[in-house]
């Protein structure tokens, strides 16, 4: 018997963050690159989930945490089409496109052995010298690098 009620697939969430539209073979990094893999908060995780962008997709919810606009940001990298939706009281009050910041900071690895970063304790710095094409370039050796082929920290 078919209904006309559309059905949730994940619970709906009272207060928090939303991570959606995620690409199903990135959603383990981004649960990582968030630091929600030790969190004693309710985080709810769905992969696999029918999407009419993508066909299929991730999604996370995070109850009670809000995400700084560095912490979002840092999702660009591995994703950089997944919306943030701000819930409270159950009703989304904000909607975040990720955007890839100007520069990116300890985040990626220098594809560069030679590279100080690789050689010195030191935070990483790369420019973003297109944020269409995804290309990075390091601040210390010029080396640049494509967002596909790079390694995080």
């Amino acid at each position: 018997m078919k209904n006309n009620v559309a059905e949730l697939q994940v619970a709906a969430l009272q207060n928090g963050t939303v991570i959606d539209h995620i690409p199903t073979d990135k959603l383990f990094t981004i649960v990582s690159l968030l630091g929600l893999k030790n969190s004693d908060l309710n985080i709810t995780i769905g992969n696999n989930l029918p999407s009419k962008k993508l066909g299929k997709k991730g999604i996370i919810k995070v109850a009670d945490r809000f995400f700084s606009d560095e912490e979002i940001s840092r999702l660009s990298i591995v994703a950089p089409n997944v919306q943030l939706n701000i819930i409270r009281d159950y009703e989304v009050v904000e909607k975040k496109q990720v955007i890839m910041p100007d520069v990116v900071k300890g985040i990626v690895k220098c594809g560069n052995p030679k590279c100080i970063t690789n050689n010195e304790p030191m935070t990483t710095i790369f420019h973003v010298i297109s944020k269409e094409n995804g290309v990075l370039k390091c601040h210390y050796c010029e080396k640049e690098q494509n967002k596909e082929a790079v390694k995080l920290l």
